[in-house]
């Protein structure tokens, strides 16, 4: 399971320094992707086979799945991180989530999310209020 809050720096050549704690789940590859709210979602090679075989089930005729899985699919990249545990995030995945030099890496349970840091800080801060009013309609059974 990724967890935890990271504040990692993009370098010149577009790669940042994957969190040492998720190397145990990225050292065979990481699929990079968009996420949802503009930033981009980190799966393990593992993780993201068995989510596009749940995706792959979703009817071909329901516009919503295939406007979802296009651009899921069409935005992926395979990545292997380097000795240092770089890997270079590539430039049309930067552009989409908006990023600067300044990073937010979160663990988000079964991926991480690579977050420019003005973007997450909002996105906290405009979440977070909410949060302690989360009750189990979010999700059913969670207390």
């Amino acid at each position: 399971m990724l967890l935890g809050t990271f504040a990692p720096k993009l370098d010149e050549k577009g790669r940042i320094i994957l969190p040492a704690k998720f190397m145990g789940d990225f050292a065979n590859g990481v699929v990079m992707t968009r996420g949802q709210e503009r930033c981009i979602y980190l799966f393990s090679q593992r993780e993201f086979e068995e989510l596009h075989e749940r995706a792959r089930q979703a009817p071909v005729t329901g516009k919503k799945g295939r406007d979802f899985l296009r651009l899921f699919l069409s935005g992926a990249s395979e990545e292997m991180p380097d000795k240092q545990h770089r890997v270079t995030i590539p430039s049309m995945l930067r552009e989409y989530a908006g990023l600067g030099r300044e990073l937010v890496v979160i663990g988000a349970g079964n991926r991480a999310e690579i977050w420019d840091s003005v973007a997450w800080n909002s996105y906290y801060e405009e979440t977070e209020a909410g949060f302690a009013e989360t009750d189990e309609e979010v999700i059913a059974g969670l207390f």
